[in-house]
């Protein structure tokens, strides 16, 4: 008899089937059994932020949630934000403002920031201090971070309203 269980999820867009031990928590699962790094585990505790993943769109704590929790579910890691090849435009913001410095705790800050820009695409400075006021930074000093994400939330108003402007259905050009 097995003490495993079967598990079935879509990581980053791809379909997982693994058996597992009960208690292997996701964090683990993802870093040791998915072989993806970029979920980094620093207190174990969830009071860091840097094992940060988004399981249906929202932001959790890889380190707190066992993978058969993450069973029938959706989740993405810092790998699956990032475009083949490139930055996001969040990943671009946090380099040109030096919003990171040591990158231990980047991708738990950009998976943050990414999951709250989803929810308030136009945040204030307060908001997005809030957002990422779970999340533990000893290099920053956290305002380039907020700088990055208020950089991105305003490009993305821009390039909504240009591209608004330009569709004849919403009364652009023609």
């Amino acid at each position: 008899m097995s003490d495993k269980v079967q598990i079935q999820l879509r990581v980053n867009g791809k379909r997982v089937e693994k058996q597992v031990e009960p208690r292997l928590t996701l964090a683990d699962f993802l870093r040791e059994v998915l072989d993806l790094t970029g979920t980094h585990l620093g207190c174990e505790h969830g009071v860091c932020g840097a094992c940060t993943v988004l399981l249906g769109g929202e932001s959790v704590r890889a380190c707190l949630m066992f993978a058969v929790q993450a069973d029938n579910c959706d989740v993405v890691t810092i790998e699956g934000l990032t475009p083949e090849g490139q930055l996001s435009d969040l990943q671009q913001n946090f380099r040109s403002h030096h919003a990171l410095q040591c990158g231990f705790c980047t991708p738990g800050m950009v998976t943050t920031a990414h999951a709250f820009l989803e929810r308030n695409p136009q945040p204030s400075r307060e908001q997005a201090r809030e957002a990422i006021s779970g999340n533990i930074c000893r290099c920053t000093g956290y305002i380039p971070i907020i700088d990055a994400i208020m950089a991105t939330a305003g490009q993305r108003a821009m390039n909504s309203i240009a591209a608004d402007s330009s569709d004849p259905a919403v009364g652009g050009a023609q």
